[in-house]
C-alpha cells in the first residue's frame, strides 16, 4: 500500500519474505527507494503518479530489475487507486508477481519449438537431397546401360555393366533409406525385404529365373549400419547372380539377418553352381569381395565364406 507521495504505508508478509526486508526498513520509505533504488525508473514513476491522479490503472506491467541477492528478475506490476477511511492518505494498492521462472520456461519452450522447426526443415531438405541423389544415380545407371549396348568391345561392355549394377545398388540402398525416413534406428526386417524386392526388380530379367528372399529376427539397427548392410547385401547378390547362375540358370538367393543382443550375423546364400576355381590361375580378389571386406571392417565384423552343396554362403559376423 502506498500513499499519495508513493511512500509505503504497509506491505504483506510475502512481500517482506520475497525482498528479505521488514516493516521497519520499508514503511514510510518512498517506493522507488526500495531494493537499493532498483525500482526508481522514470517510466514506473509516471505510471504510479498517473494512477494516483486517477487517470489510469496499471495491469500486469512487466518490468525487469536487477535486485540485490536475487539477480535479474522479471516482475508483473499492477496498481490501482483504493479508498481507506481509517487512513485517508492511502491512495495506491500495488501488486507484484515474480514471473522469472515462468518467463524462463516460456523462453525455453520457444527455443525448443524453434529448434524443432529448424530440425523439421533440415530433415525435409535432407530428404529432398536424398531423393534427388537416388534419382540422379538412377539416371547415371540408365546412361551406363545404354552405353554398354552400343560399345563394340566385349570387355568394355562387361565393365560398363558391372559399373551399372553397382550404381543401381547404391541407388537402391539410398531409395530404401529415404523410404525408411530420417530416423536413427531402422527396422531390419522390412528394410531387407524391400531392398531384396528392389534388387530383384532391377537385376533379374523378366523370366524371374532367380528368386531373392529375405528373413530377419526382430530388431533395429543404426541407420549408418543399415547403409553398410544394404551395400553388403547388394554386392553379395551381384556376385551370386554373376557367378552362381550362368546361362540363365534358375535358383534361389536367400538373405538372412539374426541378432542376439550385441552379436549379429548377416548372411547371403545361394544354391547356384558354387565357387569355381581354376588351378591354372592364382586366386584373385574381385572388386565385390574387396568392397564387402572393407564394409565388414567398418562394422568391426569378419567375413566367413562357406561352400555349400550346392551353392555358396557368405556371412558377415559380429561377435563380442
Amino acid at each position: 500500500m502506498l500513499d499519495r507521495s508513493l511512500r509505503v504505508v504497509a506491505a504483506t508478509a510475502s512481500f517482506y519474505k520475497m525482498f528479505r526486508t521488514d516493516a521497519a526498513l520499508t514503511q514510510g520509505r518512498p517506493f522507488h527507494e526500495l531494493s537499493s533504488g532498483r525500482w526508481d525508473t522514470p517510466v514506473l514513476r509516471k505510471l504510479l503518479h498517473d494512477v494516483v491522479a486517477g487517470d489510469t490503472a496499471v495491469e500486469a506491467c512487466e518490468v525487469e530489475l536487477d535486485l540485490p541477492n536475487f539477480g535479474r528478475r522479471r516482475m508483473l506490476l499492477s496498481a490501482r487507486r483504493v479508498s481507506d477511511e481509517q487512513n485517508p492518505d492511502t491512495a495506491l494498492l500495488v501488486e507484484l508477481e515474480d514471473v522469472s521462472a515462468r518467463r524462463e520456461a516460456e523462453g525455453l519452450k520457444d527455443a525448443l519449438l524453434q529448434q524443432q522447426k529448424m530440425l523439421f526443415f533440415e530433415q525435409m531438405l535432407l530428404r529432398e537431397v536424398q531423393h534427388r541423389v537416388a534419382n540422379s544415380l538412377q539416371i547415371i545407371a540408365s546412361i551406363l546401360l545404354l552405353k554398354a549396348r552400343t560399345v563394340l568391345s566385349e570387355e568394355t561392355r562387361l565393365h560398363l555393366r558391372d559399373v551399372h549394377q553397382r550404381v543401381i545398388s547404391v541407388a537402391t540402398v539410398q531409395r530404401q533409406l529415404c523410404m525408411s525416413g530420417l530416423v536413427d534406428e531402422v527396422e531390419v526386417g522390412p528394410y531387407l525385404s524391400i531392398l531384396c524386392d528392389a534388387l530383384a526388380n532391377s537385376m533379374i530379367g523378366d523370366d524371374g529365373a532367380v528368386t531373392i528372399t529375405a528373413s530377419s529376427s526382430e530388431g533395429t539397427v543404426k541407420s549408418a549400419h543399415a547403409v553398410s548392410f544394404g551395400l553388403i547385401v547388394t554386392e553379395l547378390v551381384i556376385n551370386a547372380l554373376k557367378h552362381g547362375f550362368p546361362d540363365r540358370r534358375a535358383g534361389l538367393i536367400a538373405v538372412d539377418f539374426a541378432a542376439d543382443e550385441l552379436n549379429w550375423r548377416l548372411s547371403v546364400s545361394d544354391n547356384g553352381i558354387g565357387r569355381q576355381q581354376n588351378p591354372a590361375e592364382p586366386d584373385q580378389v574381385g572388386l565385390g569381395t574387396s568392397i564387402v571386406e572393407a564394409l565388414a571392417h567398418q562394422l568391426k565384423a569378419k567375413v566367413e565364406i562357406h561352400s555349400c552343396n550346392p551353392g555358396t554362403a557368405t556371412s558377415i559376423v559380429h561377435a563380442t
